[in-house]
């Protein structure tokens, strides 16, 4: 069972993919989280502490399942280009329904989403490395590999990039195949 903090961070990012921001209320998010106005004020203390929460939670969320994809891929046999390939599939895939994701990795903060404090969740550039180091760690095999492998992974991680900037609907086995053809070329 979710606990109060979780069912808030859930009903705040339905109601963030339905409304503005600025249109969410206080109120219908403690009743679709089915706890009390007080309990959200208690978790959060207002609604930009609630917003930074959000976007927290989500981008973590997303660095963390990138990277556990790629480790999974690996464990059942892919090759590091092979493991990226499979990650920036599942980053594209789901970067779609993650607005504040897309947000924080471009840096193109929209009146629809809450606003991030400063210094959180960090700069593009800052989430880019923070995602390289763990997609890296969930690649290599052992540390003689990481250093020709974190140039690879920069490579095919700034590609994957473009594509969530300029996306190209349908055409994410497209840039898995580019992504896996530049990374295995670069190692």
């Amino acid at each position: 069972m979710p606990t109060a903090r979780e069912s808030l961070l859930d009903a705040a990012h339905e109601a963030v993919s339905t409304r503005p921001w600025t249109g969410v209320r206080m109120v219908e998010l403690a009743a679709s989280a089915g706890v009390s106005r007080q309990t959200l004020y208690n978790e959060f203390g207002n609604k930009d502490g609630l917003g930074r929460a959000l976007v927290h939670h989500r981008v973590e969320g997303f660095l963390r399942g990138a990277a556990a994809v790629a480790a999974q891929a690996v464990r059942g046999g892919a090759d590091p280009p092979k493991g990226l390939a499979v990650a920036a599939g599942w980053m594209l895939r789901t970067i779609g329904g993650e607005p504040i994701v897309r947000c924080a990795l471009t840096g193109c903060w929209t009146g629809r989403m809450p606003p991030a404090a400063r210094g959180e969740p960090g700069t593009p550039q800052e989430l880019a490395d923070d995602l390289l180091r763990r997609l890296v760690a969930a690649l290599a095999a052992d540390a003689a590999r990481a250093e020709p492998l974190h140039l690879a992974c920069d490579a095919g991680l700034r590609l994957a990039l473009s594509y969530v900037v300029v996306p190209v609907p349908g055409a994410e086995d497209e840039a898995c195949t580019r992504i896996h053809d530049v990374t295995r070329a670069l190692l």
